[in-house]
């Protein structure tokens, strides 16, 4: 079973037990859960295709527990300008939010409903 869910602007394919990095979000504290309500695809065991949302899944839900802080990896930011002597050198480590795939829930199928045929107006000759 799998996920896809939308998480600052990125698209992440979450599934239960797997452990990655993800944006910092505000109140996140160790130990605590996160949930992702904006799933874009779920896909079970065993079913048939992916169950798609327009544009999200409603009533689908992802929940994660957080296991920690990190950094990610370090980005050299180089600033130059040719015949200058400009040469500026700094580093950026990203905050990233270690956390640990839960529970997948999917919503319930939705029950398909017949449309009701447009009703005919009757013309009036002259």
């Amino acid at each position: 079973m799998y996920a896809i869910v939308e998480d600052s602007g990125t698209q992440i394919k979450l599934a239960p037990g797997a452990v990655l990095d993800v944006d910092i979000r505000e109140g996140a504290e160790a130990g605590g859960t996160i949930t992702f309500d904006r799933v874009l695809a779920v896909k079970g065991e065993g079913e048939g295709p992916a169950t798609l949302g327009a544009p999200y899944v409603e009533g689908a839900t992802v929940t994660a527990e957080v296991v920690g802080e990190v950094k990610g990896e370090k980005i050299d930011v180089i600033k130059f300008k040719r015949r200058k002597n400009y040469r500026r050198k700094t580093g950026h480590r990203q905050r990233l939010l270690r956390i640990r795939v839960g529970e997948i829930s999917a919503a319930a199928k939705k029950k398909t409903t017949k449309k009701k045929a447009p009703a005919k107006t009757e013309s009036s000759e002259d």
